[in-house]
Formats: C-alpha cells, structure tokens, sequence
C-alpha cells in the first residue's frame, strides 16, 4: 500500500512533495456517507433489499447501480435498477440540507488552493457530486471533477484517479489523493499514487 503518513498532512505544505491534488467527495470532503446510507436504507427495504451498514461503508465508490446489481443478485431481488437508482439519488437530494463539510480536509483543500492544480474524483453521479461541492462553497477550487459517468470502470480500478491525473496534466505517481473507502485506497495504489486515509484524522478532530 501506498499510504502517505510521513507530513502532518492537514497542516503541512504538500507543495513541497506533491504536484497535484486528487480529493473524494463523499466522506472526504463532505460529511455525507450517514446521509447516503439513510438514502440507500429507505430506498432498498420499500423494495425488499436489505443493505446492512457495515456492508454499505465496504463498498464506498461503487457507483449506485453496481450495488443494486449486487445487492439484489445476493439476494434474488428483482428490481428495476435504473427506477432504484434515481429513487435512491432523490432521497439522498431530500437530505441534503443536512450535510456538512469535513472541514479539516476542506481545510487543507483550502490552503493549497491556488497553490497546485487540485481534482475531484468521485463514484457518484455528476449532478450530486456537483450539487455538494456547491453547497460546501468548494466547487471552484478544483480544476477537474470526474465522476461515475466519466469512466468505464470505477473505483477499485484507477480510471477515475488517472482521468483526473490527465486533466490536470500532471504525472499520476506526483499526486496525492484523498480518501476514505479501501476501494479508494486500492484505486490510488493503481493508479501509482500515494494516498491519505483522512478518517483516522477526521475522526480525530470530531469532523
């Protein structure tokens, strides 16, 4: 593994080692992932799917309609995937007066803006993925934002790193990404960059 613990990432000049910064959203820059689970929780068991919690925070990155694939081939559900999804995305988009940033990593984002070429690569949906970085008025501070639409494969596959990589025209092994899933982690090892596990720190500093 490729993990980045040598600098006290959330305070220290990462200009120094770094050329590029890549960022997850959600539960990297936004404190999002309760929300989604409620979202994804109501959604499946009015459709008889159960999803539970510890499973859901496993597959963080997989884009909406791989976990309905899974989920319900698990389970021998039949649903209308596409119908499930766009029921899951709305009830997520209801609780989004409720989210937060995390701030200690929107910190750093912060403190680098300007300073380095800075991405989002997010398993979520474009509209979403967007819809938070407005509302944690962090949107303009990054150069390129990829998400599931994006890319053919996702997240543990390094497409989404490597994208956002060549959109800031930066070469990948000079990035730092930002995560908070193992299915991220694995995607930045990929990719041959060095990556944060921001939850040990964020759970830290209470958010």
């Amino acid at each position: 593994m490729n993990e980045f613990n040598e600098l006290r990432w959330w305070q220290d000049d990462l200009s120094e080692r770094f050329d590029a910064l890549i960022f997850d959203c959600d539960g990297t820059l936004t404190d999002s992932m309760p929300l989604h689970y409620r979202a994804w929780r109501d959604t499946l068991l009015a459709r008889g799917v159960e999803f539970p919690e510890p499973r859901f925070y496993s597959m963080g990155g997989m884009p909406t309609d791989k976990i309905i694939d899974i989920l319900c081939g698990e389970q021998n559900v039949s649903v209308d995937v596409d119908a499930t999804a766009q029921a899951k995305e709305d009830a997520f988009e209801d609780l989004m007066g409720e989210l937060q940033p995390l701030q200690i990593v929107c910190d750093c984002a912060a403190r680098h803006r300007g300073q380095m070429p800075m991405a989002v690569a997010s398993g979520g949906i474009r509209p979403i993925v967007e819809r938070q970085l407005k509302q944690i008025e962090t949107f303009d501070w990054f150069g390129a934002i990829v998400t599931s639409e994006d890319t053919e494969l996702h997240k543990p596959e390094p497409d989404a790193f490597l994208l956002a990589a060549r959109l800031l025209d930066v070469d990948p092994t000079r990035c730092l990404v930002f995560e908070d899933s193992p299915l991220g982690f694995d995607a930045a090892c990929r990719a041959g960059m060095q990556f944060v596990d921001v939850r040990p720190t964020v759970a830290a500093n209470g958010k």
